[in-house]
């Protein structure tokens, strides 16, 4: 039997990352490979796409017509190769991220189905979480994600960002200017409004999806871990637009954060983020400028979330029975 913690970590990881017993050491590792597949995938699929939304939502108003012109002029200016600029931050960070993620969610679940078994509701198990209850799992997954993705996306985005002036080789050496120049802090540039993001983002995303796996279950009369392939990878799509649905404009903001300048001295244009949205709004066309980008985004977003999930469940599966941290 497995640690209900360390198996939520495993099945959420797209490689390395996870904590088992000799007893099921080796399931523990092929399964981090099973999920390490889908989610690398997911990566080198999407790369060309967020950096598509990140030169649109960084980029001044009237820059680009649309998404076709940017990666047109990506291409011709840069060459294929710039779509994959940043690709090792999201490949190595991707793992630490799904992990906290679903570790962090699962275990908040099984906190409140805990006491749903006291209280007597959601269920036979207490399995069956309220609205409420999924919200605020989520809630939590998202501001236990915010810290290890803040600075994989903050150095990330500074790679994109780079045009034919490149003031960083790659990952490590930005990692270093950056500490180098600003101290520890500077990594983490950009934080808070990454933790609006996360808890508001997440909160919509396994609300969704628990929700349409909930209603899955009583329509068929099935366990979940008889949901069909094709169902978790349908149900992870329609959760990744609830998730953009609520935060593309809080994105938008967190990009142009993660883009400015550290100081005056480096042409910082926004003191915080409520600066930034009243500059944006005032300056690039009111709401307008606040979907920049959302093309992108939505054609990338049912592959990734769909494989986030497909990865989760199946893993979930190989890995069986857990043994629950709270009982």
């Amino acid at each position: 039997m497995v640690n209900k913690t360390v198996k939520d970590l495993t099945a959420g990881t797209a490689g390395g990352i996870c904590q088992a017993s000799d007893s099921f050491a080796l399931d523990a590792l092929f399964t981090a490979w099973l999920t390490c597949c889908p989610l690398s995938t997911q990566v080198l699929v999407g790369q060309p796409f967020d950096i598509v939304k990140v030169r649109m939502q960084s980029a001044p108003a009237g820059t680009y017509s649309g998404m076709l012109q940017c990666a047109t002029g990506i291409f011709r200016n840069e060459g294929p190769l710039a779509f994959y600029k940043g690709t090792l931050s999201p490949l190595i960070g991707i793992g630490a991220c799904v992990s906290i993620q679903f570790a962090a969610l699962e275990y908040t679940k099984g906190y409140f189905a805990s006491r749903n078994r006291l209280a007597g509701v959601g269920g036979n198990d207490g399995n069956v979480l309220s609205a409420g209850q999924l919200l605020l799992s989520g809630g939590i997954a998202g501001v236990a994600n915010g810290v290890v993705s803040c600075p994989v996306e903050h150095i990330r985005i500074r790679a994109f960002s780079q045009t034919r002036t490149r003031l960083y080789s790659g990952p490590g050496d930005a990692v270093l200017k950056i500490v180098k120049q600003h101290g520890l802090a500077g990594i983490f540039k950009g934080q808070n409004i990454t933790f609006l993001r996360e808890a508001t983002g997440y909160s919509a995303y396994f609300l969704a999806y628990e929700k349409l796996v909930q209603s899955w279950m009583v329509d068929t009369g099935k366990t979940r871990d008889q949901l069909p392939a094709t169902r978790a990878v349908i149900y992870g799509a329609a959760a990744g637009y609830a998730l953009w649905a609520v935060i593309y404009p809080i994105d938008v903001v967190k990009t142009r954060i993660q883009t400015d300048g550290f100081s005056m001295a480096d042409g910082r244009k926004y003191s915080g983020a409520l600066d930034c949205v009243r500059k944006v709004w005032t300056q690039e066309g009111g709401w307008r400028a606040f979907a920049r980008g959302l093309g992108p985004t939505l054609i990338r977003s049912p592959f990734a979330n769909g494989a986030t999930f497909l990865g989760f469940e199946m893993a979930s599966r190989l890995l069986g029975p857990t043994v629950s941290t709270l009982e």
